[in-house]
């Protein structure tokens, strides 16, 4: 096996120029990640230098198997923390050959958003709480609980030290490095309050690449829950009963709400998510009824509400926020399995572009 680590542990720069490149896009699902590699000449830093590339569109669930060919863009270039040098990750949006976007592909709707001139003035900043659980793999129960048993009570988990509170440290740690090898700008991670279940958060970050830092990160993750043969899970309510569910809680600011006076920015564009409840909790991640209940730290989901230092609202506004008046909101509405393409976009939409 040392013999195996040395192979995949080869350092391609000592006898070549070419690079690999994992080209990564999300599949059918909307959540499931798929990627695959190619050799390039040279080191690459500007995805428009990639070439475009493409894949059997009819075994990912999103092309029939007559016309089954879509096309890949790379539009976001990180390291590759599993190969190391020169070899990059490939972040990229799919396209039919004709060039139109395919329906599954959020990106390219987020892209005219932020590029929006009154959206890129107001420079939308975004820190996405990223919540997940492992999972055991052959019972698909959270890791370190009693295979078809339950530990104790909520309470010792959260930001816990110890083997009968911590469960998982190694893959979490992991994570974390290789989201900073890569470029991510991952601001930190806990433990939460469910054991066996975990939070990265990304952020700040400007605009679309919140979208493409956070799906990059995921899929980092999940490589590295392969190797450790745990299963990521990102079901907003893994266990039901008394446990906390899982989120994506989205801090969001802009350039006004970060300015003098912008506590009242900051008011009017929670007056206007409130306006559009329906519509941001319809795009915020399927089975967040099962979450959004009221209890477990959020909100009843059919009822708009926000408050200061509030971690049972839909949003809530920080003290030191209030203190200042000025800074940011955090909509604790979306679940963890959410689209950061459709949910930071929709936000930016709704508070800078949007006219009640």
């Amino acid at each position: 096996m040392s013999l195996l680590e040395d192979l995949v542990n080869i350092n391609l720069s000592d006898s070549t120029e070419k690079i690999i490149a994992e080209y990564i896009w999300i599949g059918g699902s909307g959540m499931d990640m798929r990627s695959k590699a190619r050799t390039l000449p040279g080191p690459v830093s500007d995805p428009s230098r990639l070439p475009k590339w493409n894949y059997d569109g009819s075994s990912t669930g999103q092309a029939p198997g007559d016309d089954s060919e879509v096309i890949l863009y790379p539009q976001a270039i990180f390291k590759d923390p599993f190969r190391r040098g020169n070899n990059i990750l490939v972040m990229c949006d799919t396209y039919t050959p004709a060039g139109e976007p395919i329906p599954t592909n959020k990106r390219f709707n987020a892209a005219k958003i932020f590029s929006h001139p009154d959206v890129v003035a107001e420079e939308p900043w975004y820190g996405i709480e990223q919540e997940y659980t492992l999972l055991q793999k052959d019972v698909q129960w959270p890791l370190g609980w009693p295979v078809g048993g339950y530990p104790g009570p909520q309470g010792p988990y959260y930001c816990g030290t110890g083997a009968d509170k911590a469960f998982g440290r190694d893959i979490v740690n992991s994570h974390y490095k290789a989201c900073l090898y890569a470029g991510i700008n991952i601001s930190g991670i806990n433990g939460e309050v469910m054991p066996g279940q975990w939070e990265f958060q990304v952020g700040p970050a400007v605009g679309i690449s919140a979208g493409d830092e956070l799906w990059v990160a995921r899929y980092i993750l999940e490589r590295i829950a392969e190797i450790a043969g745990v299963v990521l899970s990102f079901d907003p309510k893994p266990i039901q009963g008394d446990w906390n569910g899982a989120g994506a809680h989205a801090n969001y600011s802009t350039k006004s709400m970060r300015s003098d006076g912008g506590i009242d920015v900051i008011k009017k564009a929670i007056e206007k998510l409130g306006l559009r409840h329906k519509e941001h909790i319809a795009a915020y991640g399927e089975g967040n009824e099962r979450r959004l209940t009221g209890h477990h730290e959020t909100a009843d989901i059919n009822t708009f509400s926000w408050g200061v230092a509030n971690r049972g609202a839909s949003v809530r506004v920080g003290r030191e926020t209030e203190k200042n008046g000025k800074g940011y909101f955090e909509d604790r509405r979306p679940a963890s399995n959410m689209d950061p393409y459709v949910v930071t976009s929709m936000i930016a939409e709704t508070t800078i572009l949007w006219k009640p």
